[in-house]
């Protein structure tokens, strides 16, 4: 048993990989279990709270990274939380949309984001194993990447951001067509039995709120398509690449209550996020073709990525003081 502990998996002891497990599997129990046994609104106080723990967690978990990987991958580990902490700003704006679409009540939407988590955490995996294969196969992949997160990063400045159209969805026109859905919400419930309208046979069918766990789902793949290619901008240590990920998803649901009312008052954080997306793929084609062996110092990639997060959120607040930036 000891042996198969300290095996390697992904060039990462399987113990490591079990504990971030254990961590992950307790604070989700923990969450929907005994903080949430009932469906209720959670308050800004409590959300921020709620926040405030899961992002300490998140530190402490990236002290024992630093402390049992070294202070090389520690480093990337916090440079990686950071940058998805502020790209899950953006699906905050996004999962309110699709809560206001399909009128789910603040006090379903907890629940329906903790499952939503729940798919984030598997999906995010399967393309983070996805982009590890591919690197590890042909180092050349990182170099699509990075002129990827340079080409985002530039149109990011110069696009005028939008809302979804949700009506006109593929995916809910896809579900709605091939099952049944009910018109009206059944509580917390995804699926419900009741009778068919034509045969009043009793038949299964799935609610709004389930279409809205889709939705939000497709999202976050939406947004991994840039967020899991920064990340391996930052290291292809597969470990550090899933575990900063999920540990900067895994409060999103606390954080979302807290800042889903005062979104607009982030409006110009899109333009810090763009900047360290050209800042990360840029970083890569100047470790390699112009540094050679002295490579990029990480701590100089922490230092400039989080710099640019805090230097985008206060501008924001400053800027939107009086009132909140339309989008």
């Amino acid at each position: 048993m000891t042996e198969f502990l300290f095996q390697s998996f992904l060039g990462t002891p399987v113990w490591f990989w079990l504990a971030f497990v254990l961590m992950v599997a307790a604070l989700t129990a923990f969450d929907l279990g005994l903080l949430h046994k009932e469906d209720r609104v959670m308050g800004i106080g409590e959300s921020l709270k709620l926040s405030a723990f899961y992002i300490s967690i998140a530190l402490a978990f990236g002290a024992w990274v630093w402390a049992e990987k070294g202070a090389d991958l520690g480093m990337k580990y916090f440079t990686g939380f950071f940058i998805e902490k502020a790209l899950s700003i953006d699906n905050i704006f996004v999962i309110s949309l699709i809560f206001t679409f399909f009128a789910i009540p603040a006090k379903y939407q907890y629940r329906a984001l903790l499952w939503g988590i729940i798919g984030v955490i598997v999906l995010r995996g399967l393309m983070i194993a996805a982009g590890a294969a591919l690197v590890s196969e042909a180092y050349w992949v990182l170099y699509l990447f990075a002129a990827f997160l340079i080409v985002t990063g530039i149109k990011m400045f110069f696009t005028t951001e939008s809302e979804p159209d949700l009506a006109n969805n593929a995916a809910i026109r896809w579900i709605s067509r091939r099952m049944r859905v009910t018109k009206e919400l059944h509580g917390d419930r995804f699926f419900v039995t009741q009778p068919d309208e034509r045969t009043g046979r009793m038949v299964r069918a799935a609610t709004p709120l389930f279409l809205a766990l889709v939705v939000i789902n497709l999202a976050d793949l939406v947004f991994a398509v840039d967020s899991v290619p920064a990340i391996f901008a930052i290291t292809t240590d597969t470990f550090v690449v899933y575990t900063s990920n999920i540990m900067a998803v895994l409060g999103l649901r606390a954080l979302y209550f807290a800042l889903s009312a005062m979104i607009d008052r982030f409006h110009y954080l899109k333009h810090a996020l763009a900047a360290v997306l050209v800042f990360i793929g840029s970083k890569i084609f100047v470790s390699d073709f112009l540094l050679g062996d002295a490579k990029f110092p990480p701590v100089a990639s922490l230092a400039v990525t989080f710099g640019l997060i805090a230097t985008g959120i206060a501008w924001s607040l400053w800027k939107t003081r009086e009132g909140a930036v339309q989008r």
